[in-house]
């Protein structure tokens, strides 16, 4: 069992930008699902639609990984033993406690580790690729290459599952969103002055994107259909298909 996130809990003169350190690591389990609504459905339906789309032969990649929960859940329902997973992660700390829960987890098929940018990683051959929570870290003008880099490595008929936090063409829409995330987090235990330190910190580092704009760059790189498959207040699941 994590450790509870207590990170932001006393005033700080100063915030640095958010990363994902020894610190995070220690306590990510706690923090992202006390932070990110429907997380543990989002991970338990990752695992169920690789299920049904990895192909044989082929790698299901887990891209930003973080402690590997989308992996795990992929492992549980995937049918082809020769399926490969990848799971990357640029942040040794959270591959090091990912790599200790996988000494614990039964995975019935192979996993390998990479600490690297996912941006250096090959795509090839890739008929479930993961981005849960990932994209929003990346640099706003590399996001479109990445996602056509993936559709590009992809065999026909995989799938992309992209999951994200979200903005609002709106203001007042987005403001709304805004309120009830954070009355989410205040409902499991965070106090405003957490809540308002790690915005802070994310500021910089976490650049949403609307759901459109998320679509259109979807459809731009080739993949035939984009659903919505989950959202709650200002985060949202999409599967995209890539055509046979």
């Amino acid at each position: 069992m994590s450790a509870r996130d207590s990170i932001y809990a006393q005033p700080r003169e100063s915030i640095a930008d958010f990363s994902f350190d020894e610190k995070v690591a220690a306590v990510f389990p706690d923090m992202i699902k006390r932070s990110v609504p429907g997380y543990n459905t989002v991970i338990a339906m990752t695992g169920v639609f690789a299920g049904q789309y990895a192909q044989d032969g082929s790698n299901c990649l887990d891209l930003g990984c973080s402690l590997g929960e989308s992996s795990f859940a992929m492992c549980t329902h995937l049918h082809h033993q020769n399926c490969s997973i990848i799971a990357v992660d640029n942040s040794p700390q959270m591959l090091e406690q990912c790599a200790a829960n996988l000494q614990q987890a039964n995975c019935r098929v192979k996993v390998e580790l990479l600490c690297k940018d996912i941006l250096d990683v090959s795509l090839n051959n890739s008929s479930v690729v993961v981005l849960n929570y990932t994209l929003q870290f990346i640099d706003a003008s590399r996001r479109g290459q990445l996602i056509q880099d993936i559709f590009d490595g992809m065999r026909p008929g995989g799938i992309l599952l992209l999951s994200e936090k979200i903005k609002f063409d709106d203001a007042l829409a987005d403001q709304g969103m805004i309120k009830m995330h954070h009355e989410f987090k205040k409902a499991n235990g965070y106090s405003e002055l957490e809540i308002s330190q790690k915005r802070t910190a994310l500021e910089n580092v976490l650049i949403p994107e609307t759901l459109q704009i998320h679509q259109q760059r979807l459809k731009n790189a080739g993949f035939s259909e984009v659903d919505l498959w989950f959202q709650c207040f200002n985060f949202v699941s999409l599967i995209a298909y890539k055509p046979f």
